[in-house]
């Protein structure tokens, strides 16, 4: 069996742990992750934790590693450069996806950040090697760039929900003047996280377009759910604005899908 099989056969087991993690974090077969961990990965447990509206874009990234999962099987993609750089790795970050879902079945909090600050790693470096070659069709620009894009911009946000979510359970009030202001000072953080993602992953706007995502439903949670904060709301708001200003800029200037330049 050659290194090209066997990395496809690591990509398929690993999305089937991945659909087994999700039916997991859904309730389906375990408990719902805002009702895990004593109910501090809800959207009502810290200042930037977004609404629950914002998780729904986990169905769009599921449906995108499932189908990339089948891209990948498909003889002309098999044993493209593109396709054996991030292959293992794709792997690893659906394994760490579902192992993070795991652990907080069980309330491990500082586990779960540790997992999710691993992931968002990984994701990293495929959007850095996706930067190496071009995506050689818009099919694959959507489908590979734009998934993982999409993954990684979400993560990074979500890794702060979870680091925050972890400091609060541990017996730190969720508001206050000064988490406020620590609040803020994160959504400034996560907006030069963004921009420096574009500027070293090629303009890749899929990411921008997650991480605006989920911190416009911050700003929304903020404004209708506890604990309340038209200071972060604002913040997170503009944030997003930011964020999408940059996306539409880069849109614009590569001039291709999903900001993904074809060759």
């Amino acid at each position: 069996m050659n290194s090209d099989r066997l990395r496809q056969i690591f990509v398929t087991l690993s999305m089937a742990f991945c659909i087994f993690g999700t039916l997991l974090g859904t309730g389906v077969i375990g408990t719902r992750v805002e009702e895990s961990s004593g109910g501090s990965l809800s959207a009502d447990a810290t200042l930037i934790a977004p609404a629950a509206q914002a998780f729904s874009i986990w169905s769009v990234i599921y449906a995108g590693l499932v189908a990339y999962t089948i891209w990948q099987w498909l003889p002309q993609q098999s044993e493209t450069p593109r396709n054996r750089s991030i292959g293992w790795l794709a792997g690893v970050s659906m394994i760490l996806n579902a192992l993070w879902l795991l652990v907080t079945q069980f309330g491990l909090l500082w586990i779960s950040v540790g997992v999710i600050l691993v992931l968002a790693l990984v994701l990293g470096l495929i959007a850095k090697l996706l930067t190496r070659d071009r995506a050689e069709t818009v099919i694959e620009g959507i489908l590979v760039d734009g998934t993982f894009g999409l993954y990684l911009g979400w993560v990074a946000v979500a890794a702060c929900a979870n680091i925050a979510a972890t400091i609060v359970a541990g017996g730190v009030k969720a508001d206050g003047g000064w988490q406020t202001a620590i609040t803020v000072a994160v959504v400034i953080v996560v907006i030069l996280l963004g921009l420096l993602f574009q500027g070293m992953l090629g303009r890749r706007v899929a990411v921008a377009l997650a991480m605006a995502w989920g911190l416009s439903w911050i700003g929304v949670g903020r404004l209708t759910d506890a604990p309340e904060s038209v200071v972060v709301a604002v913040a997170a708001i503009f944030a997003a604005v930011v964020l999408l200003a940059s996306a539409v800029i880069a849109m614009v200037r590569s001039g291709a899908a999903l900001g993904y330049p074809l060759r």
